[in-house]
């Protein structure tokens, strides 16, 4: 039987996707710091779960849960986090959260990915799945590291698909880049989107077709896409302003709800 590790998987994106495997007949390995929260979604599965409580901000527990976890056939690399205080300016963040950030959103997705990645070139087949954000393609005045961590997600999962497609070789690396999405990352991150958000589910669903369909850069939206290649295209400067604008007018949303 086909098995899938998701990371961050108590909650959220990692939660749904564990529900869309597990229907499609996937085993799972669902890891996260939570074990109370992940055996009760262990109960609601239709397939075999193993469940694993770590906190992957630890780099030496990305390396004990690969010891631990060998046979899989796809990776899902959905744990993270963001900040969004009442001062968001990288002079006024807390550098202790900043560096765990770094930790969670980087280091244990690279540790995961190169770990795994290797197995899966070996045996020339194998999903990994990373997921990053839109945020992703600009720069964030007020979520300044957050930002940052999810344009390195994004810029190394392209480049390894690259590697991958050179040398012709059957494993797929995807990273998945949503707009705003309703989940426990915004409560953990401080802040409410003004504009309409996808369901968790809705884009659990679009991420897992994706990486099936071995698309390289998963986005949800029409409305996404133009973002992204705005961001892209746009002078720096514009594309600062533009992001700046936008997590102001979070704030003040915020603080009057």
């Amino acid at each position: 039987m086909a098995k899938a590790l998701i990371t961050g998987a108590s909650s959220g994106m990692g939660k749904d996707m564990a529900f869309i495997l597990s229907e499609m007949g996937y085993d799972l390995v669902l890891v996260a710091r939570d074990e109370k929260r992940l055996n009760f979604i262990k109960k609601s599965l239709k397939t075999k779960v193993e469940v694993i409580s770590l906190d992957l901000s630890k780099r030496e527990n990305c390396f004990k849960l690969y010891k631990k976890v060998r046979n899989i056939d796809i990776l899902i690399n959905n744990a993270g986090f963001g900040e969004f205080g009442e001062f968001g300016e990288f002079y006024y963040t807390s550098l202790k959260k900043e560096l765990n950030m770094i930790d969670l959103n980087i280091s244990c997705l690279h540790i995961l990915t190169k770990l795994y990645l290797r197995d899966f070139v070996r045996k020339n087949k194998g999903y990994i799945l990373n997921v990053a954000s839109l945020a992703g393609f600009g720069s964030g005045p007020l979520m300044a590291t957050y930002y940052a961590t999810k344009a390195y997600v994004l810029k190394l999962s392209t480049a390894i698909n690259e590697e991958l497609r050179v040398r012709r070789s059957k494993v797929r690396v995807s990273v998945f880049c949503p707009g705003p999405v309703n989940t426990e990352f915004n409560k953990r991150a401080g802040l409410e989107f003004k504009m309409k958000a996808l369901s968790s589910r809705e884009a659990s669903e679009i991420a897992i077709r994706g990486m099936f369909r071995k698309k390289m850069v998963i986005i949800p939206s029409l409305r996404e896409k133009i973002v992204a290649f705005l961001c892209k295209v746009s002078p720096l400067r514009i594309v600062l302003i533009a992001c700046y604008h936008i997590q102001v007018s979070k704030r003040d949303y915020c603080q009057k709800i």
